[in-house]
């Protein structure tokens, strides 16, 4: 099973004024291939994103944040993930983006995401539920084996694939 971590970033829901329907959404999926054994709800600040990234990368297999990932101003999870990250993997976050673009042209405003830091894969979230179902529907199936690779699994990746070109 695989260890989880989830990051809510949000500053009212870090203040409590608001409550998040975000990190409880991505267990609630997530539960189907991991165990969630971190969850919390921190404001939008960069440094502090960073030291959590840093943080559970050494404790878990995947981080999932929600939030931040937009244009405002105080959106800066893709780029404090982009500090933290040792590799970046494009096709996750093209592939959340393309499903999303399914329902709305907003979600090519998404600057989610991911990637690997150390043994732990990241994954960027936008902060609405809706937006979660529907990205982590894209990617969901493909967790279990990124996440194998990423640990060092000399496994094909597909049937009858010598793993070389």
């Amino acid at each position: 099973m695989i260890t989880v971590a989830i990051i809510t970033l949000s500053d009212k829901g870090s203040r409590g004024e608001r409550e998040d329907l975000s990190g409880p959404e991505i267990k609630d999926i997530i539960k189907k291939i991991g165990d969630v054994q971190y969850y919390e709800v921190i404001p939008d600040e960069k440094e502090l994103i960073k030291e959590k990234l840093i943080d559970y990368s050494t404790k878990v297999d995947l981080i999932i944040t929600t939030g931040g990932t937009g244009l405002s101003p105080r959106d800066v999870t893709p780029d404090a993930t982009l500090e933290v990250i040792d590799r970046e993997i494009p096709g996750i976050a093209e592939a959340m983006r393309m499903e999303g673009l399914k329902k709305t042209d907003r979600a090519m405003l998404s600057r989610a995401v991911a990637g690997v830091r150390g043994n732990a894969l990241i994954i960027n979230l936008p902060g609405s539920p809706k937006a979660i179902r529907e990205g982590l529907a894209a990617v969901v199936g493909v967790i279990p084996h990124a996440v194998e690779k990423i640990k060092g699994s000399m496994e094909d990746c597909a049937p009858g694939s010598t793993g070389a070109l």
